[in-house]
């Protein structure tokens, strides 16, 4: 790897057995490939749900979801969380303990939900299977955080945005963990950072390239809304080392200036996709104790 990197050996070895499953030149394959590959680095890091989460499969109105409760449910809000992946990989199975465990620690209903993948459901599909969800989860009087990482995090803005818009009521917070919002490719992170272990810039621009999102749409690039005022109170963590980490930083920066309640955490030695290493780094571990946290408050806030 070449360009600024972690000292953390945890998080350096955790990128060395994704390496293992997934190249790093893994664009190049087709996506057939590319989703066997993540399916079964997915499945390397799964440790399994814990004790006392139940899951249910069953249709959000039209569209497939997860709904995960703990044994002890300490809040009336429900978690409404969108995985990452490019908007290309990722599912249910993908991120399932990942869900297990925040509706554990946060004491949340958290609903996890099967959007269409690109390039066979590019732009709006993915944004609109979203949008259905959260539509029938608050057609239900459930109040509801927005979550995601990475693309899912870029949608979960990008609804906050289109509710805001639209006078839409009900949704009490918003936390994005390394999110793409459509920052500027060839400045800041994106050029620091662009070869960065785990997710390069180019790889951003080919992930951009297959959703096919338009460039100037503020909901499918949440950092080109005129404004951000009005959205709810909101989380957003970033990782030192991603390309992806000025798009985090520049978000909560204009959430602050436009008066919104914020918190801003970025991990000191952590890579894009560090939510997987969550077991085994202690940085990975550290940040997903703060995600629990401040997710856990957001689902309060009713």
């Amino acid at each position: 790897m070449s360009g600024p990197t972690p000292e953390e050996a945890e998080i350096l070895d955790f990128q060395a057995h994704c390496d293992a499953f997934y190249p790093p030149d893994a664009v190049s394959a087709s996506v057939e490939q590319q989703r066997r590959w993540y399916d079964a680095l997915c499945a390397a890091f799964d440790p399994g749900r814990p004790e006392g989460v139940a899951a249910e499969d069953r249709p959000l109105g039209a569209i497939p979801a997860r709904f995960y409760r703990p044994a002890h449910v300490s809040t009336d809000a429900t978690i409404l969380y969108l995985h990452g992946g490019g908007f290309v990989v990722g599912s249910l199975d993908s991120h399932d303990t990942v869900c297990a465990e925040l509706a554990q620690g946060t004491g949340a209903e958290l609903v996890a939900i099967d959007y269409r993948l690109a390039p066979e459901h590019r732009w709006p599909a993915a944004f609109e299977d979203g949008w259905a969800a959260l539509s029938a989860l608050l057609a239900q009087g459930r109040h509801v955080v927005l979550a995601g990482d990475s693309a899912g995090g870029n949608l979960a803005a990008g609804l906050a945005v289109r509710a805001r818009n639209e006078g839409v009521c009900g949704i009490v917070g918003l936390a994005l963990i390394y999110p793409g919002l459509g920052g500027d490719l060839a400045s800041g992170s994106y050029a620091e950072m662009a070869e960065a272990p785990g997710l390069s810039t180019a790889d951003v621009r080919y992930y951009r390239e297959l959703y096919a999102a338009p460039e100037t749409d503020p909901v499918a690039h949440p950092l080109r809304a005129e404004s951000l005022a009005g959205l709810p109170p909101t989380f957003v963590s970033a990782a030192r080392f991603d390309p992806l980490r000025d798009d985090a930083r520049l978000f909560a920066g204009r959430l602050a200036a436009a008066g919104v309640d914020v918190s801003f955490r970025e991990e000191p030695q952590m890579i894009h996709a560090w939510l997987r290493a969550r077991h085994m780094s202690p940085g990975a571990r550290a940040g997903f104790a703060a995600l629990v946290t401040e997710l856990g408050r957001l689902a309060r806030l009713t």
